[in-house]
């Protein structure tokens, strides 16, 4: 796998060798790690160094500069960016991604990816001018990440991201995650694609805090005119269920809820008579917490996004390893809303729990999990939701070919609130 593409940014272990003597670097520029409001990683460091003039300006824009005057018309091309991890080659990078199970930790390429939509977001609503004050933009959702095949941390792997979609004020990032064994691979194939990203962001006005009109999009291939149109129509559909009300069930989702509650009212009213292949919702929660720390803020000073989905997915994958007795295999997240900041100092709670299990497939039984972030104060008696957090799992080939008589339990809802919630999983 090639890295000399245009725009690809190479990235590098952030930890020293023990056998390698770094001279002392003579340049008077500040040194990355002392940048305030950064996240450090080996990506968002490849990321700040490429994009180092924007980024500077963000850090210490103008005071009293005026909002972007013109509004310019972008290409995909134009942020298209690629970042190459040589993981063949840099041994310390590939420890810093390793999972046990020798692929890359899902949660440290969650931190990238939005770490990468992030700036491929700067790059195209920047207007390059310096006398103007930059936007703020801030991930609002995340509407798919598909895991297609394992991701091996033994061999080379790229990141391609891109544009796809623009609004008023809102702008869709899709990124490709690309790992081929073929040492010569130039494009990205079915075959060599092994995660699908895509990560929504919004723009506002750093100094009144209001939705900001951004850089128009200008597609010029077939796929991009395509790309484009699904989006319209993904983002058309966001915004119809966001208007639409609580929606009154038709006959067919009432029986499928007063199937939901049958069992769990058996486990409330006769629980030893319930079903020992089923289980209640609340018996399978989890949670922890944290106080948010200045080293995890990123350029705005907000709690880096990245962050808070790498956290998410370690209580995730956690829940669905207590509740299958077995190592779990993530598939996908179905989907993220950021629906406030987190702040320097907040104290965040994660809470999650199996919302359904999918049995029809015996091969690759599903198991899906909510996590909801919290941001509570307790000197005001407040909690605030902040992230929700959706994952599916199943469980590795592996641990289940040791395991013949493995079998996933169904997972049953105690109150019609829950069954309610549980439909609306399904159904989204």
């Amino acid at each position: 796998m090639k890295s000399n593409s245009p725009k690809c940014i190479p990235v590098v272990s952030t930890f020293a060798s023990p056998f390698d003597a770094t001279p002392p670097s003579d340049s008077t520029r500040k040194p990355l790690s002392l940048w305030p409001g950064m996240y450090h990683s080996p990506v968002t460091i490849a990321l700040w160094e490429a994009r180092s003039k924007i980024f500077e300006s963000l850090l210490d824009p103008p005071k009293d500069a005026p909002p972007q005057s013109e509004l310019l018309t972008r290409t995909p091309s134009h942020s298209r960016t690629t970042i190459f991890y040589p993981f063949s080659t840099d041994y310390i990078l590939r420890e810093q991604y390793r999972d046990p199970w020798n692929e890359v930790r899902i949660g440290i390429l969650l931190e990238d990816l939005d770490a990468l939509a992030g700036t491929i977001s700067v790059k195209h609503c920047s207007d390059d001018d310096s006398t103007t004050r930059p936007l703020l933009l801030v991930t609002a959702s995340v509407d798919k990440i598909v895991l297609k095949k394992p991701i091996s941390v033994d061999t080379d792997l790229k990141i391609v991201a891109s544009v796809i979609w623009v609004g008023r004020s809102s702008i869709e990032i899709q990124l490709e995650v690309i790992q081929s064994e073929l040492e010569n691979a130039e494009a990205s194939t079915d075959d060599s694609v092994a995660l699908t990203a895509n990560f929504i962001f919004v723009a506002r006005d750093s100094k009144t805090g209001k939705a900001a009109p951004i850089n128009r999009l200008s597609p010029e291939t077939e796929l991009e005119k395509l790309l484009f149109e699904e989006a319209e129509a993904r983002n058309n559909l966001r915004k119809k269920k966001r208007g639409g009300e609580r929606k009154d069930l038709d006959h067919g989702e009432y029986n499928k809820l007063g199937g939901l509650l049958a069992e769990g009212r058996i486990f409330s009213d006769m629980p030893a008579l319930a079903d020992r292949n089923s289980i209640l919702l609340k018996d399978t929660r989890l949670e922890n917490s944290l106080i948010c720390q200045p080293q995890q803020r990123n350029i705005h000073g907000r709690i880096f996004g990245g962050f808070l989905m790498h956290r998410a997915f370690e209580l995730a994958f956690s829940t669905a390893y207590t509740f299958a007795g077995l190592v779990p295999y993530f598939l996908e997240v179905d989907h993220v809303d950021f629906l406030r900041p987190v702040d320097v100092g907040d104290f965040l709670r994660f809470k999650s729990c199996v919302l359904y299990t999918q049995l029809d497939k015996l091969d690759c039984p599903l198991i899906n999990i909510e996590v909801v972030a919290h941001v509570t104060s307790p000197e005001i008696r407040s909690s605030e939701v902040s992230n929700t957090f959706y994952f599916k799992f199943t469980v590795r080939p592996e641990a289940k070919a040791r395991n013949n008589g493995f079998k996933l339990r169904n997972v049953v809802p105690a109150t019609e609130e829950e069954a309610r919630h549980i439909l609306e999983r399904m159904d989204a």
